[in-house]
């Protein structure tokens, strides 16, 4: 499935370390868990500033989510996931987007939606939560999950 690429020096600090100390990977796996998304088969390994995540999950959105839950932390600045299995269904890839100076969420629903379609943010902001718990706060250098529009 891929190696996903992630900004080292943004996301949320977890444990003692800073950018240029990763999280470990009880801390990684800790704040994964916290959201509750049906990651409790995965586990989590940290290799330099790379965080590999294998095992396996229900369904897509639990694999991107797994994804996007651990690569936005501080000092992460990408996440393997080559040996994660989407139980009943093969994985497809995931869209990302990096998040930019400057945007929204129907920003960000136009570029990866068409002009006609801002307000699909919604479906952006629904894709990313419990991670994201207001639709107004995304920041610079945040990776978000960009669903496809059913």
């Amino acid at each position: 499935m891929g190696l996903f690429s992630f900004v080292k020096s943004v996301g949320k600090k977890l444990g003692i370390g800073s950018e240029d100390t990763p999280p470990t990977a009880d801390d990684l796996k800790s704040e994964l868990d916290s959201f509750d998304l049906g990651s409790e088969n995965l586990v989590v390994e940290v290799e330099g500033d790379k965080a590999v995540i294998k095992g396996e999950v229900a369904d897509q959105s639990v694999f991107e989510k797994a994804i996007v839950a651990v690569g936005n932390t501080l000092g992460i600045s990408s996440v393997e996931a080559d040996d994660v299995k989407v139980a009943n269904a093969k994985a497809a890839d995931p869209v990302f987007y990096e998040v930019k100076k400057g945007d929204n969420l129907w920003k960000i629903a136009v570029a990866n939606y068409g002009k006609s379609n801002g307000d699909k943010y919604p479906v952006i902001f629904e894709a990313n939560k419990p991670m994201l718990k207001d639709p107004d706060l995304i920041y610079p250098g945040q990776m978000l999950r960009i669903p496809p529009l059913d």
